[in-house]
């Protein structure tokens, strides 16, 4: 490949799009990954916190939330508390398994990774302190790792 700088800016205009796709896909996969990590670890320490009371405190325990709520039967506080800690270990459960099942964590950091990479190969490039040739293969090893992104140029 030559040297012409219009392939350069070409270049440079791709590797600009491409990281404005990564980055596009990062606003909406961090909030998602935070989400579902917040999900699993609430849920899990919850799940445990609703049974640590009749665990540790018995039927001394169960009774007093049964005065407190002026319940007929400490049954009721039974039933409840484990309720709430069954949907809680569910949600903590579901918000783990989606989160690994699609990767959400490898890819938000691959994609985190890739934007650097993209960022410090537009600079090189910019400044004139890469080869053209040098800076297409970089451009093609840094895309491998987002291949799961799409490119908004594409569409």
């Amino acid at each position: 490949m030559t040297e012409d700088p219009q392939a350069r800016q070409d270049l440079s205009a791709r590797i600009h799009q491409r990281r404005a796709s990564v980055l596009a896909f990062l606003r909406t996969a961090r909030p998602r990954r935070n989400r579902l990590t917040n999900i699993s670890i609430v849920g899990s320490a919850l799940a445990a916190v609703l049974t640590l009371g009749p665990a540790v405190g018995g039927t001394r325990f169960t009774g007093a939330v049964q005065g407190i709520f002026s319940l007929r039967d400490d049954s009721t506080v039974w039933r409840v508390l484990c309720l709430a800690a069954v949907i809680l270990s569910l949600a903590a459960a579901l918000a783990t398994n989606l989160a690994n099942s699609h990767s959400l964590a490898q890819q938000v950091s691959a994609a985190e990774a890739c934007s650097a990479e993209l960022d410090g190969l537009e600079s090189a490039l910019q400044f004139g302190h890469l080869p053209i040739d040098n800076a297409v293969e970089m451009y093609r090893q840094y895309v491998a790792k987002v291949s799961f992104i799409d490119d908004a140029s594409s569409h």
